[in-house]
């Protein structure tokens, strides 16, 4: 592949399986930018919290689905999410937003326009692509795809330490749940569920170490 023309690599996987902070290591040996789509959901949902509109009642955010205004950049090659123009990075990272964004990631308006938004923000430059419907709807094109995973309880427990490191204290048993009902809802919903590509690489985590698995995803990459 010509260095120089711009590409797409896709990876997709189930919540806490490690995707970004893999697909950000990719980003920065390759030189490319990393783009958590999952951070659009999360913003959009967060932008339904501080409305009160519940995330799961479709036609309240079919009314206001214009009403909230999400854009993307890049400082310093991180991506800054904006809501209405502030920056809501630290605050979209709750269990209460990631709850939300589960919620309403399962209308097909939504997604719709956050898949709008993250295939502008891609036609810009090449960039390493995580979420959950990356391989098999938003870029099916992509020259290279994976699905990154690992079992629920090893989730959890990266999902807990996530949370500690911030000073947050949780119950794993209940992230366990939580992470089990994303998944649920993530892989039935009707539009673009989350599943493996047939063409994806499949890489499961739960025994590997973080510079194992940017290893193994290097490894299939050929510029």
């Amino acid at each position: 592949m010509d260095k120089n023309k711009l590409y797409i690599i896709a990876v997709d996987g189930p919540a806490g399986a490690g995707k970004s902070t893999v697909c950000s290591d990719v980003a920065k040996k390759l030189g490319i930018l990393h783009l958590d789509t999952g951070a659009t959901y999360r913003t959009f949902a967060l932008g339904l919290i501080k409305k009160g509109i519940d995330a799961s009642d479709s036609d309240a955010i079919k009314n206001i689905l214009n009403d909230i205004n999400i854009s993307i950049e890049f400082e310093n090659n991180t991506q800054i999410m904006y809501l209405d123009g502030v920056n809501v990075n630290g605050m979209i990272r709750t269990n209460e937003v990631s709850a939300a964004a589960s919620a309403c990631a399962v209308i097909p308006e939504v997604r719709l326009k956050m898949v709008d938004l993250q295939r502008q923000t891609a036609q810009k430059i090449s960039m390493i692509v995580d979420g959950r419907d990356i391989c098999t709807y938003v870029f099916p094109d992509a020259p290279y795809k994976f699905y990154i995973t690992a079992d629920v309880s090893e989730r959890a427990k990266r999902r807990a330490a996530q949370l500690a490191e911030k000073g947050i204290v949780s119950d794993i048993e209940q992230l366990e749940k939580e992470i089990a009902a994303r998944d649920h809802n993530d892989m039935n919903r009707k539009m673009a569920p989350l599943r493996i590509a047939d063409d994806a690489v499949l890489i499961d985590t739960t025994h590997m170490t973080q510079k194992e698995v940017v290893d193994k995803v290097l490894s299939y990459i050929k510029l």
